[in-house]
């Protein structure tokens, strides 16, 4: 059976997807068509039904629990960090009332961690990887960084206002749930399986996982590479579990302020 695999274009989610696309574990008899794209558009694209194992954002999975099952394993999580806010010039959080502020997309965990904890601002959908250039531009007042962003927005020259991963473990006590691999229901026995045993592999093997990351880096450096995807791919990558990673989850999609348009 064919099916469509959806992961984005990063380090983490190479490191995780390493062995599916070698055949390096038992793959159940299916076929694998691979599908990179960024984290909004394989929102979209699950919500179209276009894919039939993905990497989704926390968030969507709201929108996506008709149709698919969340898997155990792979999902990301941080604890006491998570995506960053920047900008230009120093800024207080108090001061982003009413700026323009660019997310990475309408249907993110970054995106709705910024409504929460930010005050309102103007919000602009910007693809991940071009909001630091967007924010050292002026076309926006402030930027939410995804991905290894998040470590490296000071070489970039851009200063913190915050951490929405910290605000969120302040409050919580949780880790901050990101992003989360979905199934279609009806293989989702097989892909339970399948999806634990490929990130307990790369973890076992992590020199050759991460040397398969290095091309999804941008530039970074494989220390740098490294430091990123264990930030991301941790115990709560191998199984959420009930209190912790789960807990984060339900937390996510049942503790939202009122008034926040999600």
């Amino acid at each position: 059976m064919k099916v469509k695999v959806g992961h984005s274009p990063d380090p983490d989610d190479a490191f995780m997807f390493y062995p599916i696309k070698k055949k390096l574990i038992d793959l159940r008899g299916y076929e694998v068509e691979e599908v990179v794209e960024d984290i909004e558009t394989l929102n979209k694209l699950a919500l179209s039904g276009e894919l039939d194992v993905s990497a989704v954002s926390a968030h969507a999975y709201a929108y996506l629990a008709d149709n698919y099952d969340v898997l155990a394993s792979g999902a990301s999580m941080g604890k006491g960090y998570g995506p960053v806010v920047v900008s230009k010039e120093p800024l207080k959080i108090e001061e982003v009332e009413g700026k323009r502020i660019a997310v990475p997309g309408e249907l993110t965990t970054a995106t709705l961690l910024t409504k929460i904890y930010l005050p309102p601002g103007e919000y602009v959908v910007i693809r991940f990887d071009k909001i630091p250039e967007a924010v050292l531009k002026g076309e926006v007042d402030v930027g939410v960084l995804i991905h290894e962003g998040q470590i490296t927005y000071k070489e970039m020259g851009l200063h913190k206002v915050a951490d929405l991963g910290e605000l969120w473990y302040e409050e919580t006590g949780l880790p901050t749930p990101l992003g989360l691999d979905v199934t279609r229901k009806e293989i989702a026995d097989d892909w339970a399986k399948i999806w634990r045993e490929a990130v307990e592999y790369s973890l076992s093997h992590p020199k050759e996982a991460l040397e398969y990351a290095m091309p999804f880096a941008r530039g970074l450096s494989e220390e740098l590479v490294d430091k990123f995807v264990h930030m991301y791919v941790n115990e709560y990558t191998v199984d959420m579990g009930g209190g912790g990673g789960r807990g984060a989850q339900d937390s996510l999609q049942e503790g939202l302020p009122e008034g926040i348009d999600t």
